[in-house]
């Protein structure tokens, strides 16, 4: 479906199928909803899952206003939440559960959110959510911003395009359906027979650009119950602060895979995705 979040403005949030509590997807920078597919295979057996793409990502649309920032996107994971509570409604029609899981980029502005909103979700698993605690702050220069406006944005098909990440740091660390599907949904054929990138080199450096300022002071009002999720063999920086993320939150606990990094959920859906539904269950 493509929500209007305020005139001229759009964003898609695609129904991946299933039945049960319903499950919002939050996605990192660069990637897009429908890239978690084999996370979404696992969720969907016993929840009905859902994914917004969030602006300048997926299917959505870069803003015609250049704005970026991830308090702004808020309101498209408002917007996302409150159509799928909508779809899941009760018979009386009141609005359904809808848990939360959002990885870096997508768990931060879904908790933040939800401290901006109560109620909106009733429960988040965030996977490295890139929120700074008070003793950090972000670089004045973005190192990812720099690579991001270097990326190759068009390739001969998308089978080159997936031979080339499959090769080559950081997406080769993908599991390969979750790479495949990243191929799949994360481009667009052009009327020469190219593929190109949806996120746009200078979308994606952007967001980076206009991440570092969810903080756990803002996103300390949310109270639902939580689980913020790090991998050991992360390259991020805020993994080391997040245990202290977890213990700042009402009701939030810390989970750390030795296995995983940064990209965990794409890399063991069935770890991650076991731990979701663990978590979601009775929310």
């Amino acid at each position: 479906m493509r929500l209007t979040t305020r005139p001229g403005r759009t964003i898609a949030v695609h129904d991946l199928g299933g039945d049960g509590p319903a499950i919002l997807l939050c996605h990192a920078t660069g990637f897009c909803g429908r890239a978690y597919e084999p996370l979404t295979r696992l969720l969907r057996a016993s929840r009905r899952v859902w994914a917004v793409d969030l602006r300048g990502h997926g299917e959505s649309p870069a803003p015609d206003d250049g704005d970026f920032a991830w308090a702004s996107m808020v309101d498209d994971v408002l917007s996302a939440a409150r159509a799928v509570a909508a779809a899941a409604a009760d018979a009386d029609g009141s609005p359904g559960a809808v848990h939360l899981a959002g990885h870096s980029m997508g768990g931060a502005i879904g908790l933040q959110t939800e401290a901006d909103h109560p109620g909106t979700f009733a429960s988040a698993y965030v996977y490295e959510p890139v929120i700074f605690p008070p003793q950090l702050r972000p670089p004045r220069s973005n190192p990812m911003a720099d690579a991001a406006r270097k990326r190759r944005e068009v390739f001969p098909s998308r089978a080159a395009a997936l031979a080339r990440y499959a090769a080559r740091p950081p997406l080769r660390e993908l599991n390969a359906g979750a790479l495949a599907a990243y191929v799949e949904h994360g481009f667009e054929d052009l009327p020469d027979g190219t593929v190109r990138l949806r996120c746009r080199a200078e979308s994606e450096a952007r967001t980076f650009e206009a991440s570092g300022r969810i903080t756990w002071g803002t996103v300390a009002k949310a109270a639902v119950p939580t689980v913020v999720a790090t991998g050991e063999v992360s390259d991020s920086e805020l993994v080391p602060a997040a245990p202290g993320l977890a213990a700042a939150l009402p009701a939030a606990r810390h989970v750390s895979y030795g296995h995983l990094g940064h990209f965990g959920p794409l890399q063991d859906a069935v770890t991650v995705g076991r731990d979701i539904l663990a978590h979601t269950t009775g929310h």
